[in-house]
């Protein structure tokens, strides 16, 4: 039988979870994308823990009115603005299984123009 669409976005997060991983110098950039939002966040593997963090559901982001790839790329430099913030300057781009196209890579468009270095 056939995998899923959702099936075989788990087994490639599954793949490449094993090489990536974020520390509080380098912390991963994980990306969840849903049919409505997209949602980022910067976490540190080491302690578990949740740096920075930024969606299309924060007040600021979600007055805006824009496709869905435009308030994307809103969310990666709102991120980015966070993360300088909390002193990040490098990071470790984690898809999530989502292919590199449309949301996704608006959002790590964003991010790169906010000045985070992937």
């Amino acid at each position: 039988m056939a995998l899923t669409k959702r099936e075989k976005r788990i087994r490639v997060k599954r793949r490449v979870r094993k090489n990536i991983f974020g520390t509080a110098d380098k912390p991963r950039l994980s990306v969840f994308r849903s049919n409505k939002e997209i949602y980022a966040q910067l976490i540190d593997d080491n302690t578990g823990k949740t740096l920075a963090y930024a969606s299309s559901r924060q007040k600021e982001i979600a007055g805006e009115k824009g496709t869905k790839t435009e308030i994307s790329t809103l969310v990666g430099k709102k991120l980015a603005e966070n993360a300088k913030v909390a002193g990040i300057e490098t990071i470790v781009f984690d898809r999530n299984g989502f292919i590199y196209h449309g949301r996704v890579k608006a959002l790590a468009d964003g991010a790169r123009e906010g000045g985070l270095k992937f």
